[in-house]
């Protein structure tokens, strides 16, 4: 069994409306909470990290998916959205959404096109970040795929 380590790196100096930073090998950043939950945001917050590692995850895994079948593409972007939740002060990250869009070259066939289908679904309960998430945050699915 192979394991990976990563390490990060956190210093608050303040209290709750300060700002701290985090550094975790080529992260380097401030943080601090959003002005969406009361906060000065200033820099990214654990909520945008969230996000940023099922998204970034979710798109490389689907990437590495498309290599290995030889899908050949165009282009690969999405935008994905967090949702979350505040009921009675408790704060739950509810859900994500991903919307990946691939655009296969000009002659692919209607076969190349379901595949593409396919292995987009397929990266989402592929992808470790998600599979972290499994039972806790739903994630949900809304693939484009043109060409």
């Amino acid at each position: 069994m192979a394991e990976h380590l990563f390490h990060l790196t956190a210093n608050w100096p303040g209290l709750r409306n300060d700002v701290g930073t985090i550094e975790a090998g080529n992260l380097k950043t401030t943080v601090s909470i959003p002005p969406e939950m009361d906060g000065p945001g200033v820099g990214t917050n654990p909520d945008e990290m969230l996000l940023g590692a099922a998204a970034t995850c979710y798109i490389i895994t689907l990437a590495a998916m498309m290599e290995r079948s030889k899908l050949e593409k165009e282009a690969l972007t999405m935008e994905s959205v967090g949702v979350v939740d505040v009921t009675n002060g408790v704060i739950t990250y509810k859900k994500i959404i991903h919307k990946p869009q691939i655009v296969l070259k000009s002659d692919a066939t209607e076969r190349e096109k379901a595949l593409a289908q396919r292995l987009a679904e397929k990266a989402e309960t592929s992808c470790m970040i998600s599979r972290a998430l499994q039972g806790n945050v739903e994630i949900e699915l809304e693939a484009t795929v043109t060409k």
